[in-house]
Parts: structure tokens; sequence; C-alpha cells
């Protein structure tokens, strides 16, 4: 629980930084912050600057649901939610749940030759740093001048599953 509560707070730092609507996700309960960082990841702007001026939870968790988000987080089990939100990105996995995990890769290519009708590599950049902690870096991060190393993270999906997760 110390660890999540700290994951939390990093996540909201990273990502509720710098506009001033992405402030407004600070009135979050913990529990409607995971979803959210989880779903962002498929809304535009404009939809996340209207999720975060709703003013209820209620009201925010019923346009989730309205708009077609809610099931992306909720047709998992807890403990595949609760993996999600970690990071702990696994073999099986669908894109879909890389991509609540970690967002929109840094980068990304097909791989053709492999044993599937299609194969791609979705690559993420991370921090190190002294206390052995590992964060996903994020473009204008608060935490990267005191990461003390940087590395990639390759997923391989054949046919949009997780095949391998390589660390370069």
């Amino acid at each position: 629980a110390p660890m999540r509560a700290l994951v939390l707070a990093i996540a909201r730092s990273l990502s509720l930084t710098g506009c001033s609507y992405k402030k407004r996700g600070k009135h979050l309960s913990d529990e409607e912050f995971t979803h959210w960082y989880a779903l962002r990841v498929f809304m535009n702007e404009g939809e996340r600057k209207t999720y975060l001026k709703l003013k209820t939870e209620e009201e925010r968790n019923e346009w989730l649901q309205v708009n077609g988000y809610w099931d992306h987080f909720y047709q998992y089990e807890p403990h595949i939610r609760q993996l999600i939100i970690d990071g702990s990105v696994q073999r099986g996995w669908t894109k879909e749940m890389v991509y609540m995990a970690w967002g929109h890769p840094i980068d990304k290519r097909r791989l053709p030759g492999r044993q599937a009708t299609r194969s791609e590599m979705l690559m993420y950049k991370f921090e190190r740093h002294a206390d052995g902690g590992v964060m996903l870096w994020e473009p204008a991060s608060k935490t990267a001048y005191g990461a003390v190393g940087f590395f990639r993270r390759e997923v391989i999906l054949d046919d949009d599953v997780v095949a391998e997760v390589i660390d370069r």
C-alpha cells in the first residue's frame, strides 16, 4: 500500500502538471484517479478537459460509461486492473492493456517475418533512479533530472497480444 501511494503521488505529479485543466485532476479520489490514469490514453484533449470539468465523481463515472470508456478498464478482474495500475506489463496482455499501463509508446514499428498475421514493436523509455526505482519517462518530466540512467523497453506484439517484453 505505501508503494501504491507513492506511485499514485508520482503519477499525479507527472500527469497533472502544465495545463490548468490537468491540475483539476487533483480533486479525484485515488480509485477514480486510477481509472482516469488508465483511460486517459484513449481520450483526445477535449474529452479529457470535459471529463475533468465535471463536478462530481458520479458525473465523471457516468460520462465514462456513456462515452464507452468505462468497460475498457472495468472489463478486467480486480487483480488484472491492479497489474495495469502498477504498470506490470506481461506476456499475453492485449495492446489496449499495455496502453492503459504505459500510455502511448515513444515509437512503434512493424515487424515483418514473424509467425503472426501482424507484428509490431512498441518502444518506451524508462528512468532508473538511485534508490532502485524505475519510472516511465515522460517528456518534460520533473523526475528525469534525478535519474541515474535511462533504458528502453520494447514490447513485441503479435496480433495485438504481448509476445515479449525486452529491456535494452
